[in-house]
């Protein structure tokens, strides 16, 4: 029975054109037969939590996921994973997973890992988001320029109220204060986060607040939110999308950066629900027009998503170069369960499952036409 299972799990990984114990680098080694029977009892939860236990190794794992995601396994499932697959959608489809009571466990899961691990994978400014590679050939160069198109984007003008959800540690709201003289207002689920955005923003007209979207007050220029759509949940999107009307002036800007999926799905991969991100949802085309129907207009929808290939196997070359410094504080578990992180999604962007859009969207009342912007070589020239 075992053999026939361990055959099963053997011809499905075959059909991407990887093979167990091959020799290519992208082949999965396995170091533990037990690796069989967590595929067969939990599918791609399995799989992640195998390789976190050490039971397989792969030297090209980017790179095994790309080939993996690329033929679509999920369509060949048949039974307890098929199974824990639907029990997946019915979850979603049931309960608010991103209900206001829920709403902190992100960061309190993810966020608040550690300011240490994050100010070593990042760059300067600490931007946990895909970077903008055109014409840069490093990720502080990439990031800085996805900075400064955002700001470009959004039209800023000194003296301008923005209103930035889901702030990180800061960077953007920084980079907008310094060098657009606007005021700011950053929000964060993440009290790590938080802590660390106060002190990066000190003596610029930068306030950061501990707060959930749906509870904020006021009325802004400009609004941006940058990665953390992909944290509302579709039971909330058209709540998001209320706020962020109702916030915005009728003449103002809202610039949306999120994570797309190539199509509608209804669930969150069961490993990076578990381990990564608790209560995450990547939307599709559909999802977002539909949810923006009769307040928004999309005066630019830019599609950058390669880049965030490029930027997470940066992430991880940093992480990996400075893990001796930070093991104290993690075990050999994490580091493999950080690295699976990576690595993997960098092959889901690589197999195209994986988008990454920026949404310029604007109310009807707004005066005149927008011109879409992007990071030209002589706009880069002038900053």
């Amino acid at each position: 029975m075992l053999a026939q299972g361990e055959n099963l799990v053997q011809s499905l990984i075959q059909q991407s054109g990887v093979q167990v114990n091959g020799t290519r680098p992208f082949d999965i080694q396995i170091n533990n037969s037990i690796f069989y029977r967590k595929i067969l009892s939990k599918w791609s939860l399995g799989l992640g939590e195998s390789y976190m236990d050490g039971d397989w190794d792969c030297d090209q794992l980017d790179e095994c996921t790309t080939l993996l995601l690329r033929k679509d396994l999920n369509e060949s499932v048949k039974g307890l994973a098929r199974l824990r697959m639907v029990g997946e959608v019915l979850r979603a489809k049931l309960f608010n997973l991103q209900s206001q009571a829920r709403a902190f466990q992100v960061g309190e899961v993810h966020y608040d890992a550690g300011n240490d691990l994050f100010e070593r994978m990042l760059d300067p400014h600490m931007i946990y988001s895909c970077a903008y590679w055109e014409n840069a050939s490093d990720l502080d160069t990439a990031q800085e320029n996805k900075l400064k198109m955002i700001c470009e984007k959004l039209e800023l003008k000194a003296g301008e109220k923005l209103l930035e959800i889901g702030c990180g540690w800061g960077g953007l709201a920084a980079y907008a204060a310094k060098n657009y003289s606007v005021e700011v207002l950053g929000i964060t689920i993440s009290k790590e986060q938080q802590k660390l955005a106060q002190i990066r923003c000190k003596g610029l007209p930068v306030e950061i607040q501990l707060i959930d979207y749906r509870e904020l007050q006021g009325s802004f220029d400009k609004i941006v939110s940058v990665g953390m759509f992909e944290h509302v949940g579709e039971k909330n999107y058209r709540t998001y999308f209320d706020n962020a009307y109702r916030l915005l002036k009728d003449d103002g800007l809202f610039l949306l950066h999120t994570i797309g999926s190539d199509t509608t799905i209804s669930r969150t991969d069961p490993w990076i629900d578990r381990y990564i991100f608790p209560n995450g949802k990547i939307p599709s085309p559909i999802e977002i027009s539909q949810n923006i129907d009769r307040l928004f207009l999309i005066e630019d929808w830019h599609n950058f998503g390669p880049d965030y290939d490029r930027t997470l196997m940066a992430w991880f070359a940093n992480f990996d170069a400075h893990w001796l410094e930070i093991s104290k504080n993690y075990n050999q578990r994490f580091y493999r369960m950080w690295k699976y992180y990576l690595l993997s999604c960098a092959g889901y962007f690589r197999s195209k499952q994986g988008q990454l859009w920026q949404m310029v969207l604007s109310k009807r009342t707004r005066n005149g036409t927008y011109r879409s912007k992007r990071m030209s070589p002589i706009l880069l020239s002038s900053s």
